[in-house]
């Protein structure tokens, strides 16, 4: 593995990085104030996006993608992660699953998306079935030749601005040694589809502006042509096309952590205390090393995850981890970064506090760090008979 960057990937850094510093940083505080996005706001920071070409830059050239590699795209993650996750939203990133559209699904659903007419998001969890997706109580029957579903989900992020929903159902169930096991299937939900509601969600602290939201089916019905990939086949699509995002959540996070690290560092040369810059004191200074030091070892740890993905080399376990370290060092770094800013760390005037609120969720997005450390041990263990 090379550690540098090639030239065109430095042009993707630099690209991306102005792209939200000009873009997104100007339109922060106003989302935090409101929890809104102006649509106007996002309309041009949609525009703009595809106007630089990078728009669904994680789909093959042969769909109308920009054809990145998983590092690259990784980079793109990174820049992306300094900035608000409600604005960024637009820079548009589908859902990579869209590629196991089949047939006329692709004008309908994956074309659309790559070209940003139509927005998408993923439905899996519900009330009852977080971690452990097997136990989830939504459910499609066969009806007249075809699907009604019925259940709820929750935590569904992006569905208030998506025109289709990709949902994960229970279709069937099977009797095992260890208890019944659910047959999932993976399902395209559009929007206004009669016995389906877009119901707003919670109030989270995290990442203000980027909802999340409940859905409901009550006797939706649908037809196989919405069947994405096979029946009872969604555990197949989902290790498929889904494991990677977890690079996503890392190398925003490392991207994140970059921003509170610059705050900090540039806060411990101008800030004075008993006659010197704070930054001299050992207890800043060492903090500042601690700081840098994870957050270049999450770095490499991403990148060598989606590097290895591009190699065609086995990566779930190298994936888990990056996407563990990364998120739980991005929590330890703004902690540290606010204990060097003290008492103004925690106020409203610096977006640290923001920060800080907003980097807990990224120890639960997909998948929870003791998931990411069930991953790990069991990729360690299995070969070893254990």
């Amino acid at each position: 593995m090379h550690f540098g960057l090639t030239e065109e990937q430095q042009m993707i850094v630099d690209t991306v990085r102005s792209f939200v510093e000009h873009e997104i940083y100007p339109h922060e505080a106003e989302v935090e104030r409101t929890g809104e996005v102006d649509p106007e706001i996002a309309a041009r920071i949609k525009q703009k996006t595809i106007d630089l070409g990078f728009y669904a830059c994680n789909f093959p050239e042969e769909v109308g993608g920009a054809g990145l590699s998983h590092l690259d795209f990784a980079l793109v993650e990174r820049e992306l992660g300094r900035g608000c996750m409600a604005l960024n939203h637009f820079f548009g990133r589908p859902q990579n699953i869209l590629m196991a559209c089949k047939g006329d699904q692709r004008e309908r659903y994956l074309l659309p998306a790559v070209r940003g007419e139509k927005m998408d998001a993923l439905a899996m969890t519900e009330p009852d079935a977080g971690s452990d997706v097997r136990s989830m109580k939504c459910f499609a029957r066969r009806q007249g030749g075809d699907w009604v579903i019925n259940g709820t989900k929750h935590f569904i992020s992006a569905a208030n601005h998506a025109d289709f929903i990709i949902v994960f159902v229970a279709t069937g169930e099977d009797q095992t040694p260890k208890g019944p096991k659910k047959r999932i299937t993976a399902f395209l939900v559009d929007r206004g589809t009669p016995g389906f509601e877009i119901a707003p969600g919670y109030n989270c602290v995290s990442h203000r502006g980027y909802k999340n939201s409940i859905l409901r089916f009550e006797d939706c019905r649908l037809s196989d042509a919405q069947v994405l990939g096979a029946v009872d086949g969604g555990f197949a699509v989902m290790n498929e096309w889904l494991y990677a995002t977890r690079i996503t959540v890392a190398a925003m996070s490392v991207g994140r952590a970059r921003r509170v690290f610059d705050y900090a560092l540039n806060y411990a040369v101008e800030r004075r205390q008993f006659g010197q810059q704070i930054g001299k004191f050992q207890g800043v200074s060492f903090k500042l090393a601690d700081m840098i030091t994870e957050i270049d070892a999450a770095d490499l740890l991403t990148l060598a995850s989606a590097w290895r993905l591009d190699q065609g080399l086995p990566a779930n376990r190298e994936i888990a981890s990056a996407k563990l370290y990364a998120s739980e060092m991005l929590g330890r770094v703004t902690d540290e970064a606010i204990a060097i800013y003290g008492g103004m760390g925690l106020m409203t005037e610096l977006p640290l506090e923001r920060f800080w609120r907003d980097a807990r969720v990224e120890r639960i997005y997909d998948g929870t760090s003791e998931i990411q450390r069930h991953i790990i041990s069991r990729e360690l263990l299995r070969p070893l008979g254990g």
